[in-house]
């Protein structure tokens, strides 16, 4: 046991199955532990967030939010190595990831929380996954409290009545673009996973899981499921490949949904945390989207930043960021 990473998680818990898929792909001895309500001053006494995934490395040391983690991890098991090697398409990956991470999350919490079915499933889960061997009246309680717990933080991701239509259109046109890109290669950057492949499938995971999102999947993306299925015990099976075979299918992600939805929004959110303001509206799809300022969004925004100021991008980089109309965001204001 003193030789293992733990990764304490929950499997409804997009962030979680991020990590562990990463540790899995990397052959990293570790233990997946489940908090649950007997494994919480446990969780307490070693988190300064109350946030899940949490690793506690062999050391001792303790890690929080997952990207960061994922990138000190590989510092200390950097092979296979978890990005390609081209400058380019490291940053594409860092750059969908953070699409991911930030924008994904929001058709996945929105589906979960806005429709009945869903709101059952995913309560009964959470709760199941938090109380093992607990009675049918203690997880229906439970799961009673928790879906009406989480309801109200539909506007947290910036989910209402008024910017559903937005956030279930990015979720279709997203399905639609990947499932093309998904035909003749495994993983989003050719024959190997990558950083944005562990962002990108720990959401598409829980869209998958939950009965509205996970039918729309089904039948539209059946190529994306088959993916998703994949990324959660993934295995090189070729080589990253250039970005001149893969720019056909993966350009229109960049364009219709990175630079078309995710950037302006984190443009947007950043700059009215800048100017004081509890809440923002930004035009999406012709319509305006509002919601309150997200403080660790703007965060992660000057890290991609900086990444792109301080990288030496090649000349095809700067052609396809200017083409999809992603240079525009990444410049510091």
């Amino acid at each position: 046991m003193a030789d293992l990473y733990r990764i304490f998680g929950a499997e409804p818990s997009p962030y979680s199955v991020k990590v562990r898929s990463y540790f899995r792909y990397k052959a990293i001895p570790h233990e997946w532990v489940v908090r649950t309500l007997d494994r919480q001053k446990e969780f307490e006494s070693l988190a300064k967030l109350p946030l899940i995934p949490l690793v506690v490395t062999p050391d001792g040391t303790v890690m929080q939010d997952s990207t960061p983690l994922i990138e000190e991890v590989e510092r200390r098991h950097h092979e296979p190595p978890l990005q390609p090697k081209d400058a380019g398409l490291a940053f594409l990956s860092f750059l969908i990831e953070e699409y991911a991470d930030e924008w994904v999350n929001k058709p996945m919490f929105h589906y979960r929380w806005t429709y009945e079915a869903d709101q059952e499933k995913a309560a009964a889960w959470i709760a199941s996954q938090s109380m093992p061997g607990a009675s049918v009246k203690e997880l229906e309680k439970t799961a009673d409290f928790i879906r009406k717990r989480m309801i109200p933080r539909l506007a947290f991701v910036g989910s209402s009545a008024q910017t559903s239509e937005q956030i279930e259109a990015s979720y279709r046109r997203q399905l639609e673009i990947l499932n093309a890109h998904l035909v003749h290669r495994p993983y989003l950057f050719g024959g190997r996973p990558c950083l944005a492949d562990f962002g990108y499938a720990g959401q598409l995971y829980e869209l998958s899981a939950d009965p509205t999102p996970g039918l729309i999947m089904r039948e539209a993306a059946p190529n994306v499921l088959a993916y998703v299925e994949r990324m959660l015990f993934p295995a090189a099976s070729g080589s990253f490949e250039s970005w001149g075979t893969l720019k056909s299918t993966l350009a229109p992600l960049l364009k219709d949904e990175v630079a078309g939805v995710f950037l302006p929004w984190s443009k947007a959110n950043a700059q009215a945390i800048v100017g004081g303001d509890d809440q923002f509206t930004v035009e999406i799809g012709g319509k305006p989207f509002t919601q309150n300022t997200q403080k660790y969004h703007a965060k992660s925004l000057a890290v991609l930043r900086k990444r792109y100021s301080a990288l030496d991008r090649p000349g095809w980089l700067d052609e396809l960021l200017n083409e999809t109309g992603c240079t525009p965001y990444l410049k510091a204001d």
